[in-house]
């Protein structure tokens, strides 16, 4: 029995195991280590602050979706996070793989992923980037607007497959920027009125271009299975109106992603064993409802894969008590490796990666580097009381939407990306220098 499992009160006994990857543990020094890594050392050799994916909880994570989901097609939303060794465990655990712009197509080509298994999405693909999705062979391209429907048949010179993005009328609640089965949004053709019929009209007018199928999202952090039921019943009434208007039998529904994973304790998830038994139901009543043949389904998870694999490593730069006010703990990060907090309001869970402590807990605010008063990693987590400059704070469900969108906001480098497995680290992507800033600048 290790010194953490007999003193369970010394500093990481509350660790929710939802919301950590699932090789978490706190060795003897109470250091929280991942992967059989301790994050101390993580910290040493690629300093902070740091990216840590956990490689094995990221293939597992796939693994379980693909024994939930037997039957249904699976392709990895690149945008959460994408990297050329991300794309090949993707590749190697037999997903396909769907991007949204030139580069995260480079990427998987890198990677050598087989084009045919590549979905492009994007809501104003540039020409260029359709040329070199179709030049590439890749297996979709999702359509997002009148306008790319006549650039893609300016590029094809061969049969190209493509789906229509519609929009399911469907309203998740929450926050505005996450939610996309609305009509009012940038995404799409809505199905009520005669845009998404009309584009299907478009595309059956192009001789090079083969609508394979329909495809929704609906928002992210869906935590209500029904509501993908309700999309699919939706879609499946459209793609009957299409055989009936057209004469045509659509073969493949991609319902998208969107899947809600926890950030802090109590925060719902979506349960993939119900997702399955609802999906399962709809396209049996939807179908028989409409004398419609089944289509083959395709699921497009990426936050629900990545978010909980990762952590981030920062260390504490200053700690500092305002009168009547708050306690603020800096660290050596903030708003330009991790933005969803000033984006969304996101919330996260952070601990002492560093050492163990019997002093107890305070509420404080967990704050970056950057000159925003906006830059605030957590509100209101509670950390040992005697925490000072030069401990480690690490903050869980960072895999998805931080390297993606991190930026060199005050011209501070991005993180690098480290993956650790069986106790040892391979860097994925290293840190960005001052030297890499400074090549981009002209003057």
């Amino acid at each position: 029995m290790t010194l953490s499992e007999l003193l369970p009160s010394l500093g990481h006994a509350g660790l929710d195991r939802r919301l950590w990857p699932s090789s978490t543990h706190i060795d003897d020094l109470g250091q929280l280590c991942i992967g059989g890594v301790p994050l101390t050392e993580v910290a040493d050799e690629f300093r902070t602050p740091t990216y840590v994916l956990d490689e094995e909880d990221f293939r597992a994570r796939i693994r379980r979706y693909r024994t939930a989901l037997r039957g249904v097609a699976i392709a990895y939303a690149g945008k959460s996070l994408l990297t050329v060794a991300v794309a090949r465990w993707v590749a190697q655990e037999g997903l396909g793989l769907d991007v949204c712009s030139g580069g995260e197509l480079a990427t998987a080509l890198t990677a050598g992923l087989d084009p045919a298994r590549i979905i492009l999405h994007g809501n104003a693909k540039t020409p260029d980037e359709l040329h070199d999705a179709v030049n590439a062979g890749v297996g979709r391209v999702v359509v997002d607007s009148p306008l790319e429907i006549a650039f893609l048949a300016g590029q094809v010179r061969r049969h190209q497959a493509v789906l229509l993005r519609v929009i399911p009328g469907i309203d998740i609640g929450g926050h505005p920027a996450v939610s996309t089965g609305m009509d009012d949004q940038k995404f799409g053709f809505p199905i009520r009125g005669d845009q998404a019929l009309d584009a299907v009209g478009r595309i059956l007018r192009q001789p090079c271009l083969s609508l394979a199928g329909l495809h929704c999202h609906i928002g992210s952090q869906v935590a209500d299975p029904a509501l993908y039921g309700q999309a699919i019943e939706a879609l499946i009434a459209l793609m009957a109106d299409i055989r009936d208007r057209f004469g045509i039998t659509l073969p493949e529904l991609n319902i998208g992603g969107g899947h809600a994973v926890p950030y802090v304790t109590g925060d719902p998830e979506l349960d993939l064993t119900r997702f399955a038994d609802i999906v399962e139901h709809s396209l049996e009543s939807s179908c028989a409802a409409t004398h419609f043949p089944r289509p083959t389904l395709t699921i497009e998870p990426g936050r629900a894969i990545s978010a909980r694999a990762g952590v981030t490593v920062y260390r504490v730069v200053a700690v500092k008590s305002q009168p009547g006010g708050r306690t603020f703990v800096a660290v050596d990060g903030g708003m330009s490796d991790n933005p969803r907090v000033a984006l969304y309001g996101a919330k996260y869970t952070v601990t002492l990666a560093n050492r163990h402590t019997s002093t107890p807990s305070a509420k404080v605010a967990v704050v970056g580097r950057h000159c925003e008063a906006g830059d605030v990693i957590a509100r209101d987590v509670e950390l040992p009381t005697d925490i000072h400059p030069g401990d480690l704070l690490a903050v869980a469900c960072t895999g998805a939407y931080h390297h993606s969108m991190a930026s060199s906001y005050n011209m501070v480098g991005r993180p690098p990306l480290v993956a650790v497995a069986d106790g040892r680290c391979q860097q994925l992507v290293r840190r960005e220098t001052i030297t890499d800033l400074l090549s981009r600048d002209c003057g």
